[in-house]
């Protein structure tokens, strides 16, 4: 059997595990071995017995194989070395983030899902250049991450469109502030309206839309400039459950049509299933990563993959993380 060394990722198929705290096993793996002591919930640990088995594997085939390792610099997509994050006040050192090790392949949708505070949105900032890592590196398209940068496009909770500006004066926004030829952008522009399916509402204000139509303007807005990552910090959060999961299916059909590096980060572990190619788990604050699960179902996707003993297996996996340390806000 294998040996973990530090900085790789092993998993019991589908599903990835990163040792978060110890980092090095220098023996094989046995049964009776304390799973927590090697920073996996007791429930996921490497050796799976019967009633935590994954669908669709066979038990006597269940192995450990890495999945992925730390990429290089000059590697397509995003690469996280060693990053960890603390803030500095009166009090003391605050820690947000322990060193964080991962990559994201370009055109993957990446979903992170966490506790409130364990750092979610601090790792957004920080690949998007908005905020410095207290150690390690970022890379983003084999470019070193040390100031804001134009590969990304960031669509967060709210909308915030800009009320005195129609919708698509809105999506032109990024042009704008870049001092970018509209010319050569507004026929994007015009082409992502219609892709959303906003055709015909390009001169409304924003106040004329529903709240599921001004966060697909937005979306546009992030798109505009022709950003290879998308970064999305809660993006659906403030809408209802129809809604919400109409722009679930949207959002994945804007994804495949456009090619785009996805990021996106939530509170809800379904919605993160549903979306994702990968789900990164995070631990309470200091976040730190709990493991990595592949989602095995196809795509496209409808509605119909909830459905899924797959999807529904992943989802109760997922949320045994949060039974031993705190539940989702």
């Amino acid at each position: 059997m294998p040996r973990f060394k530090r900085g790789i990722q092993y998993s019991v198929l589908p599903v990835c595990f990163h040792n978060a705290r110890h980092g090095v096993l220098d023996r094989p793996v046995k049964p009776g071995d304390d799973a927590r002591r090697y920073g996996w919930p007791q429930s996921e640990s490497p050796l799976m017995n019967p009633a935590t088995k994954t669908s669709g594997v066979h038990q006597s085939a269940a192995h450990l194989r890495v999945v992925s390792d730390r990429g290089a610099g000059g590697t397509p997509g995003i690469q996280l070395a060693g990053v960890s994050k603390t803030y500095r006040s009166r009090d003391g050192d605050v820690p947000s983030l322990q060193p964080l090790d991962f990559h994201i392949n370009a055109g993957e949708f990446f979903v992170v899902v966490g506790p409130s505070g364990c750092g979610k949105s601090t790792l957004l900032k920080m690949i998007s250049g908005l905020l410095p890592p207290s150690t390690g590196e970022i890379f983003v398209e084999g470019e070193a991450v040390t100031k804001p940068h134009g590969n990304v496009g960031i669509v967060f909770q709210n909308s915030l469109l800009l009320p005195w500006r129609n919708i698509l004066g809105n999506v032109m926004l990024p042009i704008d502030m870049k001092r970018l030829p509209r010319h050569e952008y507004l026929p994007r522009a015009m082409a992502l309206l219609k892709l959303v399916g906003l055709e015909g509402f390009e001169k409304k204000l924003p106040w004329q839309l529903s709240g599921g139509m001004q966060q697909r303007a937005s979306i546009c807005r992030a798109l505009v400039h022709d950003p290879k990552i998308m970064l999305m910090d809660e993006p659906f959060g403030a809408l209802d459950a129809m809604t919400r999961e109409r722009m679930n299916v949207e959002l994945m059909r804007i994804q495949r049509e456009t090619g785009k590096t996805v990021l996106l980060i939530t509170h809800s572990i379904p919605e993160a299933v549903f979306l994702a190619d990968r789900v990164l788990v995070m631990t309470e604050r200091p976040g730190a990563i709990a493991a990595i699960y592949e989602v095995p179902l196809p795509r496209p996707r409808s509605l119909d993959a909830m459905a899924d003993p797959v999807f529904t297996e992943l989802v109760q996996r997922i949320r045994k993380h949060f039974f031993t340390q705190s539940t989702l806000d």
